[in-house]
């Protein structure tokens, strides 16, 4: 479907890129010729994630950055730029999560995620963002989620920071674009992650086979199918897509709204169990 010099040349950073979706989408990219920066607070992941990439022929930066400090992402877009000369993609990736009912969050739990998702996408966006308006364009691809426009009960620090970037994308689309800059979305339903699994989809709930049964599809996603997408939306191929939103969930949106709402059966004894699991 991809030419193999599809992105050839094309400079692209991706927050969160040394695991799960992150390094999906980086491994995507370097196949089709794309120089890669990846970075996350693991300075270690990053390094094993830059190696297997490098297996492929794919040119990667690894650089550590923890996108909630205004100063650090301010460095690793200078290092980016001093290494490859330019920034002409972002890929917002980097994300937190955890169920919790709302009464029991403390503000330090709520502001932990709203910092990294919500926060830590507008200092990537706003310094990359200054690159892509020196050199005249660029594009910027925020991975949000389906709850971001309904909301989803048990994970309100999380759906009040993707609700943010959703509107973030749509104000950047129209602001922006007049300096050449495209700004879009990929709202994800469920795609098996390590690092997500293991924070939303508690052992021995039946969460994961109730999640699948709301899926008209009968399955989850597989992480190659989000590369794809979003290596399009990258693409001079959609050089007319800006200010959108592409939901990529096999239908299970439209079934029915808000991804944790069924964990209303959870009882309370087995809520202390799983906040120990943080």
């Amino acid at each position: 479907m991809f030419t193999k010099e599809l992105l050839k040349k094309k400079i692209i950073i991706i927050t969160g890129g040394g695991t799960g979706l992150g390094k999906s989408m980086a491994q995507r990219f370097g196949e089709l010729g794309a120089n890669l920066v990846i970075t996350s607070r693991k300075l270690e992941v990053l390094e094993e994630t830059a190696e297997e990439l490098r297996t492929s022929g794919a040119n990667v930066l690894p650089l550590q950055c923890d996108i909630r400090i205004p100063d650090e992402v301010e460095e690793m877009i200078s290092r980016a730029v001093g290494e490859f000369g330019a920034v002409d993609v972002l890929v917002n990736n980097a994300a937190g999560n955890f169920i919790s009912p709302t009464e029991r969050l403390s503000p330090g739990g709520f502001k932990v995620i709203v910092d990294i998702v919500l926060n830590g996408t507008f200092n990537c966006t706003l310094s990359a963002g200054k690159e892509m308006i020196k050199r005249g364009g660029g594009v910027i691809l925020n991975i949000i989620t389906t709850y971001a426009w309904t909301g989803s009960g048990y994970v309100v620090p999380s759906a009040c920071a993707k609700a943010g970037v959703l509107a973030m994308t749509r104000s950047l689309a129209v602001e922006w674009a007049k300096y050449g800059i495209r700004t879009n979305a990929i709202a994800p339903g469920p795609f098996p992650t390590e690092g997500a699994w293991k924070r939303l989809v508690v052992p021995g709930l039946g969460i994961e086979k109730k999640m699948k049964k709301r899926i008209p599809l009968k399955r989850f996603g597989e992480q190659r199918e989000l590369a794809d997408l979003a290596t399009f939306l990258i693409s001079d191929g959609a050089g007319y897509i800006n200010g959108e939103v592409v939901t990529i969930d096999g239908g299970e949106w439209l079934k029915g709204a808000g991804q944790f709402n069924d964990l209303d059966k959870v009882p309370s004894s087995a809520w202390k169990l799983i906040s120990k699991r943080r």
